[in-house]
Formats: C-alpha cells, sequence, structure tokens
C-alpha cells in the first residue's frame, strides 16, 4: 500500500510539474507575442529625427501622421511599417529578389530559381546610385525608420518566432524590390501574351488566326472609341478543325467552376463636378488583388506642418504600401485619384540568333556578342544551398526556347532603371488634374490606368508609369532584335502620353479593359486587357447617376447584377426545350433551377452558379478543341484570350459545321453535352439538388495569414472566418474565394470627411491587435468607414534623440 502511496504522490507531483511547466510555457509564448505588438502611446525617442512627430491613431488603428518635413515623414512611416507589417515587407522583398527558400526552407526554392533570374536585387542597388540625391534621402529616411521601429519591438515579430528566425535588417533597395514585387502581379513578365500570339501565327491560317485573337467584343466600353464588331467565321476553305479523338480534351473530373477570366484588375471611376450633389468632382476605386492578412495596404493620413522655411503644407490619406513611402491612392484636399491595371504590353520576347560557330555568342548587328553568365547560390533553411546559373543578353535573361526550337530573351519593363522611383511622394502635392496628369506620367511603377479628380470639379485620365518607345518590330510576337534599329529606343515624354480631360458626358470609368482606341492604343499596346462587361456595366451605371454621392460610389461597387449572364440563362432556357428534356431528369432539374433565376451573384443564388458553370464549361471546351493544333505544337504555351467571348458567341449564332468536333452531330448536341456535364460535375461533389448549389456554397472568401498553411493549427487563431459573399467576375463588384476589393474608396477632393474606405483585415499584421481584422466585417459586408481616420484613441510622439 505505502508503494501505491507513494506512486500516486509521484504522479501527483508530475502532473502538478507539468502543468506548471506549461504554464510557465504558455506566459512565456504569451509575453514573447505581445512584446512585438507596436507602441501605441507615450514618447520615444527616435535617431534622425529632425523634430518632433505626433502620431494619433482611431478606433482602427489608422493614423494621422503629422510633421515638419517630408524626411520626417518617411521617417515615421518607416517606423509604422516595420512595427504593424515587418514580415509582409519581408516577404515582399524576399519575393522579388528570389530569397524566399532562406526563410521558409525548400518550399519556395522553385520560385526563387524563376525570380533569380531577373537579378532584381542587382538592378535595385544600381537604380538606387542613380536616383536624385533628394530621392535617395528619402529613401534613407524611411530604411532608417524602418530599423528603428524593428529594433524597438520588445520581441520579434511573432512569425520569426514560429520560423524560429531573426529577422533581417531593412535595406535603401528593398523599398525598391517591393516595388518590383508588384511588377510581378501587374505584368506579364516571361511575355507569355507574346508567345501565345506567336505560336497561333505560326500554326493557323491567318483568317482563322485573325478570328481567334480579335482585340475586342460588342461588350467593349472604352472611353475614348468604339466597340468591337465581331469577325464572321471563316469558312471551310479556310480553316477545318481535324478529326478530334473519340474522347473529349476534358473529363467532368477535370473541370473547374473558377474558368479563366478573373485576372487581377480593379475598378476605378470619375464624375466631374457638374455631375455630382456637392458640384466637386467625385472618384472611386476598388483595385482588385489577392486576398491575405494582413491586407496589401495600410493606411494613413500624412500631415506637413507649412513652414516658412519653404515647406509646403501637406495632408494627405488614402492607403500606403508596406515597405514603401507615400500614399498610393487617396486624396490630398486638392485632387484624388485612383489605379486600375493598364493591361498594356510591358514585355517583348526577343528571338536569339545563336552564332552557328560559337554558341556562346549571339548576332548584334554585323558582329556577335558573348552571353553574360551568373552563377549564384540559394540560401535554404534547413538544406543545402541550391546553385542556380542564368544567362543575360543586351536585352535581358535568356528565359528558354520557343515552340520552334528558338533561344529566347525576355526584355521586361521591370529591368529597365527607369522603370521604377518613388515619385509617387510628389502626388501628395498635386493641385488640380492637370498637374497629377504630369506626375503620373514620371512616376515610376507598372503601368497603371490613372483617374483623377479635383477640387474645381474637373476629372482626367492618362497612363501612371513609363512607357518604351519601340521601333522596328511588330510587339504581339517574338522578333529578333539583332538589327540596328530595332526594339525599345528610348522612353515617351510626358507631353506625348494619350490623356482625357473633361470628356463630354463628364464621367471617365476604367475596369481593366480598353479604355482608348487608336494612337492611343497603339502608345499602349495590348497586354491582354479584359472583356469589357464589367466596364460597360460601370459606364451604364454612371450615365443613369444624377446628382451622384459617395453612397451612389458604394453602391456600385457592390453592385453584382449578373448583366453579363442574362443572354447566357435565355440561350440555356432555350436549349432546354421539351424534346431535349424528354427522360433526362438532370436536365429537367437544372431548367427547374435557373427558370426563375435573379439575375444577381448573391449567396442564395443557384441560378446564378449554374448558368455561369455551363458556360465556363463551354467556353473551355470550345477553345480547347478549337486550338488543338496550336496547344500540340507548344504545350507549355498558355492558350487563352479574354476576348473569346465575341468569338464564341459568333460560333454559336453560326454554327459551322466544319468546326464541329466529329462526335456531335450539331452544335445543339454539343451544347447539351456540355449540359449533362454541368449536371454530373454537381452530382458528383455534392449530395443533395441541383438548386442547393447556391453561389454562396463556392464563393466562401478565405482571408488567410501565409504561415498558416504551413503551421498546423494557427489557421484558426489567425485567418478571417470564411465568409459567403456576393460578386464575381464580370461586374463591378469582383469577388472569388482568394481574390477581390483590397479596399473601396469614394471620395471628392475637399470633402474627404464625407468620404469613405475600408479593406478586408485591418492595419495591423499582429493577431492579438485590436486592429488586425477590425475592418473585415465592414468590409465583407460593403459598410462603409470614414475616409479619414476619426477621434483619437491612442497618441503617439516620436522625438529626435539627444
Amino acid at each position: 500500500m505505502s508503494f501505491v502511496r507513494r506512486s500516486w504522490r509521484y504522479l501527483g507531483f508530475s502532473v502538478i510539474a507539468i502543468f506548471v511547466v506549461l504554464s510557465l510555457a504558455f506566459v512565456a509564448l504569451s509575453l514573447a507575442l505581445r512584446g512585438s505588438l507596436p507602441a501605441i502611446e507615450g514618447e520615444i525617442s527616435i535617431a534622425g529625427l529632425k523634430a518632433p512627430v505626433s502620431i494619433e491613431r482611431d478606433l482602427h488603428g489608422r493614423p494621422r501622421i503629422t510633421a515638419g518635413n517630408w524626411s520626417d515623414l518617411a521617417r515615421t512611416l518607416g517606423y509604422l511599417h516595420a512595427q504593424e507589417r515587418f514580415f509582409q515587407m519581408d516577404m515582399a522583398r524576399r519575393a522579388a529578389a528570389g530569397e524566399l527558400a532562406e526563410l521558409l526552407g525548400e518550399g519556395p526554392v522553385p520560385l526563387d530559381k524563376s525570380r533569380r533570374r531577373h537579378r532584381l536585387r542587382d538592378l535595385a542597388v544600381a537604380r538606387l546610385k542613380t536616383l536624385e540625391p533628394s530621392e535617395r534621402r528619402l529613401i534613407e529616411s524611411y530604411t532608417a525608420g524602418v530599423n528603428a521601429g524593428l529594433a524597438q519591438l520588445r520581441a520579434r515579430p511573432f512569425e520569426y518566432l514560429l520560423l524560429n528566425a531573426h529577422p533581417r535588417e531593412w535595406q535603401p533597395e528593398d523599398l525598391l524590390l517591393v516595388v518590383y514585387a508588384m511588377f510581378f502581379q501587374l505584368t506579364d513578365e516571361l511575355a507569355s501574351r507574346d508567345g501565345m500570339l506567336t505560336a497561333l501565327r505560326d500554326v493557323y491560317p491567318a483568317p482563322y488566326f485573325a478570328f481567334l485573337t480579335q482585340d475586342g467584343t460588342p461588350w467593349d466600353a472604352p472611353v475614348v472609341g468604339e466597340a468591337r464588331s465581331p469577325l464572321p467565321v471563316p469558312g471551310a476553305d479556310v480553316y477545318t478543325l481535324p478529326p478530334a479523338q473519340p474522347e473529349k480534351t476534358a473529363s467532368v473530373a477535370d473541370r473547374s467552376e473558377q474558368g479563366h477570366d478573373m485576372v487581377p484588375g480593379s475598378n476605378n471611376w470619375a464624375l466631374h463636378g457638374s455631375r455630382t450633389e456637392s458640384g466637386v468632382a467625385i472618384l472611386a476605386n476598388d483595385m482588385h488583388l489577392g486576398h491575405g492578412l494582413p491586407n496589401v495596404w495600410y493606411q494613413a493620413r500624412l500631415v506637413i506642418r507649412g513652414s516658412a522655411d519653404d515647406v509646403p503644407a501637406i495632408d494627405v490619406t488614402g492607403v500606403t504600401l508596406p515597405g514603401t513611402f507615400g500614399v498610393i491612392v487617396g486624396s490630398n484636399r486638392n485632387v484624388a485619384w485612383g489605379f486600375t491595371n493598364s493591361y498594356g504590353d510591358w514585355s517583348d520576347l526577343v528571338i536569339i540568333e545563336v552564332d552557328p560557330e560559337d554558341a556562346s555568342r549571339y548576332r548584334v548587328g554585323d558582329g556577335y556578342e558573348a552571353f553574360t553568365t551568373y552563377e549564384q547560390s540559394i540560401p535554404v533553411k534547413g538544406g543545402d544551398a541550391e546553385p542556380v546559373s542564368f544567362q543575360w543578353t543586351r536585352w535581358g535573361p535568356v528565359i528558354g526556347e520557343d515552340h520552334e526550337g528558338r533561344l529566347l530573351a525576355l526584355k521586361w519593363l521591370a529591368h529597365e532603371p527607369e522603370a521604377v522611383n518613388s515619385g509617387i511622394i510628389d502626388l501628395a502635392g498635386a493641385k488640380d488634374v492637370v498637374s497629377a496628369l504630369e506626375i503620373a506620367n514620371g512616376i515610376g511603377a507598372p503601368p497603371q490606368n490613372f483617374v483623377v479628380a479635383d477640387r474645381k470639379g474637373n476629372i482626367g485620365w492618362t497612363i501612371l508609369g513609363r512607357v518604351p518607345r519601340r521601333a522596328g518590330y511588330d510587339s504581339r510576337y517574338a522578333s529578333s532584335w539583332a538589327d540596328p534599329g530595332v526594339g525599345w529606343q528610348g522612353w515617351y515624354e510626358a507631353r506625348e502620353y494619350p490623356r482625357i480631360f473633361n470628356p463630354p458626358g463628364g464621367q471617365i470609368w476604367t475596369a481593366n479593359a480598353r479604355v482608348v482606341d487608336a494612337e492611343g492604343l497603339r502608345f499602349l499596346g495590348d497586354g491582354g486587357y479584359d472583356l469589357g462587361a464589367r466596364a460597360a456595366q460601370i459606364r451604364d451605371s454612371l450615365t443613369a447617376m444624377e446628382s451622384a454621392n459617395e453612397a451612389d460610389m458604394l453602391w456600385l461597387q457592390l453592385d453584382d447584377r449578373a448583366l453579363f449572364l442574362e443572354r447566357w440563362q435565355k440561350l440555356l432556357l432555350e436549349l432546354l426545350d421539351d424534346e431535349s428534356l424528354e427522360g433526362q431528369p438532370g436536365r429537367s432539374e437544372l431548367r427547374a433551377a435557373i427558370a426563375d433565376w435573379h439575375p444577381r451573384a448573391s449567396v442564395d443564388s443557384a441560378g446564378f452558379r449554374l448558368v455561369r458553370a455551363w458556360r465556363v464549361f463551354l467556353f473551355d471546351e470550345v477553345f480547347e478543341e478549337l486550338t488543338t493544333e496550336a496547344r500540340e505544337a507548344a504545350p507549355s504555351t498558355s492558350i487563352y484570350s479574354s476576348q473569346w467571348e465575341g468569338a464564341l458567341w459568333t460560333l454559336l449564332e453560326q454554327q459551322p459545321a466544319h468546326l464541329l468536333p466529329t462526335r456531335y452531330e450539331s452544335w445543339r448536341d454539343w451544347m447539351l453535352d456540355v449540359v449533362d456535364d454541368t449536371v454530373d460535375y454537381y452530382q458528383e461533389r455534392y449530395s443533395g439538388g441541383l438548386a442547393d448549389r447556391v453561389w454562396g456554397e463556392r464563393n466562401r472568401v478565405r482571408v488567410a495569414h501565409p504561415l498558416s498553411q504551413f503551421v498546423p493549427g494557427l489557421g484558426q487563431l489567425v485567418n478571417m472566418p470564411a465568409l459567403a459573399l456576393p460578386g464575381d467576375n464580370n461586374m463591378p463588384r469582383v469577388q472569388a474565394p482568394g481574390f477581390g476589393a483590397s479596399q473601396r474608396l469614394g471620395v471628392s477632393p475637399g470633402r474627404e470627411e464625407e468620404g469613405y474606405l475600408h479593406m478586408p483585415g485591418g492595419q495591423s499584421g499582429h493577431p492579438l491587435s485590436p486592429y488586425y481584422g477590425s475592418q473585415h466585417n465592414s468590409w465583407a459586408k460593403g459598410e462603409p468607414l470614414s475616409f479619414l481616420p476619426g477621434p483619437p484613441r491612442y497618441q503617439l510622439r516620436l522625438v529626435p534623440a539627444p
């Protein structure tokens, strides 16, 4: 018995000891996590400040920063970015430079290798040396602020605790790397569209190639120019579909509801003062990007007190990009501006003419030039370093071979020194539309549709970013640049950029589709801009507005009407007639589910989801068949066009027998077969009937921290709850499970107090912060939050170090 008593006593001591150890571990972890929370009140000394700086945070942690000069403002914004968002900044610079594996292990090695060939860290260091001294000084001030903010955290950011790693100090060139990271998101870094068009041109007869590569549709809604009329289907004497395999190119198991239509983009528009309730021009902007925590943007109001030392007063509010300084989109009391991705042609494929006698050289003019070889080593956490070697030409890196075995180099805008700078800060001082347009043309960033409004009622559009001057070749296709005078020949000057100022009708709108025509379109090129359906819906809604105000802007941003799919629903109902339904219970069930649909991408609509899926499946299958020969000739090339909607509708109207797969007797049979595929798709994946397949079941939005996919159980602590949300592509409210509006704003310059601004997640990147997800519900529900930061809840004062 004494043995038993001793055993129970020892067991009790052990349980207590384990409990104490776990409790201490929990306390230590909790203290460590809380130690990386930012300072939000009190007074802190910062080296390098010229004068005290005030930081007032509102209910959502949105700061108003008041400084005496740009240097102190940049230093303070760097301090806040580091304290709230350093891991996000670190990931951005590492993604651009190909340095993720050093922090995350072997998983990102393939991505790092692909990024290393761009040599962006080397280019950033070189570019930094060529910037104006005043610009370099501001970058250095921002960098010093970042490192001060990081150093003053009582513990390293929580992500580094989980990764058992330590953050690396910020360097001045890292700011440029964050800008380069946006080039990867917003431009075609491999000129893949050029590869696709070259393959299609080389495989098909010219009339059939032209039919497949139409640059617009009747859905077009340019601000300047007209919609495109569809081309007729080429006859059988031009091209006939070759005999197909008995099986389909894709089975039901291979289908995806997503389709190819979701492209990184945005909406923005402006109404002239004559069209608004206040008489002041109004601007709205929602930029569409991949969702994540923290959000891409960090909101801030930046104020510079005017002085007798010729320091102009600045008061600018909007969203900033952690890792850079300046307001990206926002309003400065005089002008308000916003972006959408331009989808111009910002990269080219260059055919390399290798010396037939010496493969280490390539032709340039009448002679030959040696390839430059770079060898690097990629550090890998927990593993051996990965060596990587790549070649460069005078035009850019060698990226592989085309479908005919020709060696290719890449000419990409991001490789050019002039393509990046920090000129975005100059918009903070713009006084009117005209000056803002001039500033925008000189900013170094991925080229964007820049829409601007001023307090005098004016509105305008131009391209923000540098645009190369091309000569001697057709930029749509891979071309040799070996001969003199062929290639990029400098840069367009601001006076040569296309601009729109106070157009008739008093409205400007862009939505990643074609904005201009003729000379303007030749200036931009076609980088695969979006179908015009979303732009058309925005245009028509704006046209119908009278005495518009901020509430009207938000209504339009939340517009989930499925106008684009109305004709597809009608076509599907006509197809599912009595003859097609006989003995087909699945088809009958589908018809019943779509018959009384409400044409909206609402979470409770089964009709919308089913019509959409049928159209996506038909679209994919038709063009897989119609481009089979090109896919076989260039298997590594993505073959897709956002303008195929026009060609598809023409095919369904004309139903050409020579473009019908041999396994079908008619186009009607083909369409009905896709109907059956649609029914099978849902029956194989879900229980319950088709009427239960509502849009919200699929469109469940998951906004997650990037580490939650690597650390078991972390997602429950740091991710936002999954929400069924309305919206889709081809309508103003763009929304997918991992993609959508990264912010929404509507504002009239000079009336910022009446404006709104919200975003998914919140200001902070720390899950223990009250600001981590404080805006998320407002964003999800489409509820406005004030454009300006609200009344201060906390005040932090930064003072110069003694």
